[in-house]
């Protein structure tokens, strides 16, 4: 997939948990594991923004885009 989710590295530096953050966000532990492991097809702007200023980022800190080669296609 061509955006990926740094959120895991994130968590790691602020030593916080994931559940804990999703209970802080409003959404499942689950849900919350699609988006960390990068099998998310979507990131509603609420969530993005929550994660922000739990995680003290800017979106760009969350989500990248990685360009994918000639054989992915």
């Amino acid at each position: 997939m061509p955006i990926e989710c740094n959120i895991n590295i994130l968590l790691a530096k602020k030593k916080l948990k994931s559940k804990d953050v999703a209970n802080r966000i409003g959404i499942t532990p689950q849900n919350f594991s699609v988006l960390v492991n990068n099998r998310a097809k979507g990131i509603k702007f609420s969530t993005l923004e929550a994660l922000c200023e739990i995680l003290e980022c800017s979106p760009g800190d969350i989500l990248h885009y990685v360009p994918s080669t000639v054989d992915e296609k």
